[in-house]
């Protein structure tokens, strides 16, 4: 290890987000310890006296946590950088500034630090007038107080500088010709180190010609602060995949490698296990098996290790969870604001934690005033809700994880289940003309092919869907703090694309006119969606954000509305099992079950005579879509069966007539005055006037209607959200331009569950409330 500690590989705290815990840290320098990594470097973007307050000195509290933290660093054969980042408001040419610069440091190193970083990164590139004045440019104004601290520190064996540009695509006009950089090479003392990422913020690879290019004008070699799994740039998107893209005799031309990972902590373990790998291949120490490092090797083998930290009972924050309180306890959130990033184990309450037990509450199943029990024992005898699998609760499988992993992977290659997703995807919204409804020349091969690739496309979204219950019911609260927002938003757009692949079949309406095709809206991305960025284009990865969720959006025929997608996740994470399919004839009485019982709830009423006919609140609510148009309903259920649903209608004005000529008539039928029946007169006039009357401006701009129920114990509000898009992607694709949903003031459920759902909030474009009427458009 000697030799290698000239080479400084290891961690930097250095994201934008919530900082690590004490408790985090302790358990990565063990991590580091046990792997051979030598260096971390403090310097959290959020953390107020890093960056916005730099001028303020730790408060006695403070200084002991950080003590607390150098010791255990260095008791661990770690270097411990404390980095400080004053450039957003610095007076360069204050002496009071520059003693108060001082006065921090010094603090610091009276702690027992003997390695600082001077950070200049993500900030105005000019100076003020009295900067002006005393320097000849802002790299001048820079590099002498960095110069002037390093002398004052006594010239620490380790200083790092990183400069304004710090990166290929930030230097003015190019590396090489960079007056800054040349500034910085020729004036900043020879023996600190200055601070590089690559070609680009997010380098996707890193080549000896560009580091040479760099080592040249800089005048030393750079020290890589690396982004590869950086994701505080995206909140959608997390990495997991391996350490890759830089060789390992690339340490020969650099001072040192600092891996910047994920906001996540827990997220971290296969990127800084293979960094790992890689710092340890090609060294003298290293095993024959390790001197050529290979990412796919390297992965496989922290996997295995990942598999044994995954199924840990861990509470959030990393601390163990008492025997005890592992199935039982819950833990009620506290969203309170943080005022230091040294937050021991007292502080971790604070973090909004998840339950303990394996699910989240479950929904209450006693009776609620006119309503009706929905327990387990009414499925018990009846099969599985279609599109669910049977499957066991707790430890995450091998195969699980890998699936995991290859759907977070790296910032500009997905993994190969990821890959999959999105070329499967592609290909059936491309070719759902075999299978649309008007069309009737598609050959039986040809729809037997595309049917195959529908039912591998669902059943790995299925797999998805799996995947989330597992990692939502396992025994490690510290991975579900951290990695429960990613999954639960690829199984909500898995859930979507889901739906939209089984709708396609039979439902979608075939354009022949190929430049009028629905399809042709988003040809653009639907050409790339899924593909890697070509090595010699590269480009920031936040181009396209979202990641495989963000691709898969892109796909359906309202990706472009971001706002159907971006919600925040559900304070508490359930484990159940949801499906969003669209409608078959079998539901029908599931449906009408549902319809009843929210009606009775609503009106808070008791259980109607027996004289009233059981069907008459879903004939009214529900029986025309069903009858009329019934490929424009899905249906959301879980392991109980359905306990959600919505229905469309693709153009109000024509629907009304039909029900004029056909649906009425058979009511009137059905519900005759003699039969016994109690209101039935009232009951027909109510269903006349639920068809409306409305503008023709009105049903210009927006010719469907909608109308979204689900069960009040309904745990994830999300499900219905999810429910709503497969239904717009379905009235979209058919050439929908906007829908509206009546909702009158007096129906204070289902106001108030639009208004828990955020209808109006996730509507694109010209979402407004008009006498009881939601509208948006879907343009």
């Amino acid at each position: 290890m000697e030799a290698n500690q000239h080479f400084l590989c290891g961690v930097v705290e250095g994201f934008y987000g919530r900082p690590w815990s004490m408790d985090q840290r302790r358990f990565l320098f063990r991590w580091m310890q046990n792997w051979g990594l030598n260096t971390y470097l403090y310097g959290p973007k959020d953390d107020l006296k890093h960056r916005l307050l730099w001028r303020e000195v730790y408060s006695p509290e403070e200084e002991g946590q950080l003590r607390t933290l150098i010791t255990e660093a260095q008791s661990r054969g770690l270097r411990f950088v404390y980095a400080l980042s004053p450039g957003q408001d610095i007076v360069f040419s204050s002496p009071c500034d520059l003693t108060l610069l001082k006065r921090k440091l010094r603090q610091v190193s009276d702690l027992g630090c003997r390695a600082f970083a001077i950070l200049f990164d993500d900030i105005d590139h000019s100076l003020c007038q009295a900067d002006s004045e005393a320097f000849s440019s802002f790299a001048h104004a820079q590099v002498t107080v960095t110069n002037e601290i390093y002398c004052y520190l006594g010239e620490p064996p380790v200083f790092l500088f990183c400069p304004t540009e710090y990166c290929g695509s930030l230097c003015s006009p190019s590396v090489q010709k960079s007056p800054y950089l040349q500034t910085v090479g020729e004036d900043l003392l020879p023996n600190i180190t200055v601070i590089w990422t690559g070609s680009k913020v997010v380098s996707r690879e890193l080549c000896v010609e560009r580091l040479a290019e760099v080592e040249s004008v800089l005048q030393r070699p750079p020290l890589i602060w690396d982004n590869l799994h950086a994701n505080d740039y995206d909140s959608r998107r997390l990495f997991l995949g391996p350490f890759k893209g830089r060789e390992p005799w690339l340490r020969g031309h650099l001072r040192g490698l600092l891996l910047n990972p994920n906001c996540e902590f827990e997220a971290n373990y296969i990127p800084l296990h293979t960094l790992a790998s890689w710092y340890r291949a090609g060294s003298q120490e290293s095993r024959d098996e390790e001197r050529d490092y290979c990412p796919d090797r390297a992965l496989s083998a922290a996997l295995r290790d990942w598999m044994e930290e995954l199924n840990q009972p861990l509470r959030a924050g990393r601390q163990r969870a008492p025997a005890d309180q592992r199935s039982s306890r819950s833990e009620t959130p506290d969203r309170s604001g943080r005022t230091s990033p040294f937050r021991g184990t007292p502080a971790v309450a604070k973090l909004p934690v998840f339950p303990l037990n394996s699910s989240s509450p479950p929904p209450s199943p006693t009776k609620s005033k006119g309503g009706e029990k929905r327990q387990p024992a009414q499925a018990e005898n009846r099969a599985p809700a279609s599109g669910h699998k049977a499957r066991g609760r707790g430890l995450l499988s091998e195969f699980q994880v890998r699936l995991l992993v290859s759907l977070h992977y790296l910032p500009h290659e997905h993994g190969p289940s990821a890959q999959k997703l999105l070329r499967d995807l592609t290909w059936l919204k491309s070719n759902c003309h075999l299978v649309s409804a008007n069309n009737k020349k598609s050959s039986p091969q040809k729809v037997d092919e595309w049917r195959g690739r529908a039912s591998d496309f669902l059943s790995l979204c299925e797999d998805i869907a799996q995947l989330h219950c597992s990692v939502v019911g396992g025994a490690n609260r510290a991975v579900l703090y951290d990695l429960y927002p990613y999954v639960w938003d690829l199984r909500n757009t898995a859930l979507v694309a889901k739906a939209f692949v089984c709708w396609l079949d039979g439902r979608v309406l075939h354009d022949s006119a190929a430049s009028a095709s629905w399809r042709n809206c988003f040809r653009l991305c639907g050409e790339t969606a899924g593909t890697d960025t070509p090595p010699g284009e590269e480009s920031e990865p936040w181009a396209l954000k979202g990641g495989v969720s963000g691709e898969a959006q892109m796909l359906l025929p309202i990706g472009s509305s971001s706002e159907l997608f971006t919600h925040p996740p559900p304070l508490f994470p359930t484990s159940r099992l949801y499906n969003i399919r669209p409608y078959q004839s079998k539901d029908k009485v599931e449906l009408y079950r549902m319809v009843r019982q929210l009606h009775l709830r609503s009106q808070c009423a008791r259980e109607p005579p027996a004289a009233s006919h059981p069907d008459v609140v879903g004939d009214r609510c529900l029986g025309a879509c069903l009858a009329l148009c019934p490929e424009y309903c899905f249906v959301l259920e879980d392991e109980l069966g359905p306990c959600g649903c919505i229905s469309g209608i693709l153009e109000f004005g024509s629907f009304v007539k039909r029900c004029q000529a056909s649906w009425l008539p058979a009511m009137r039928d059905k519900y005759v005055p003699d039969g016994g029946h109690e209101n039935t007169q009232n009951l027909i006039k109510l269903m006349e006037e639920d068809q409306g009357e409305y503008p023709d401006s009105l049903l210009y701009h927006f010719p469907s209607q909608l109308r979204l129920d689900a069960l009040p114990e309904l745990v994830d509000v999300s499900v219905s959200r999810t429910l709503l898009v497969a239904l717009l992607a379905a009235l979209k694709a058919n050439g929908s331009q906007g829908v509206f949903c009546e909702v009158q003031p007096t129906d204070r459920q289902r106001l108030e569950f639009l208004t828990k759902l955020g209808f109006l909030e996730i509507l694109r474009g010209e979402a407004r409330s008009r006498e009881g009427l939601v509208m948006a458009r879907l343009l």
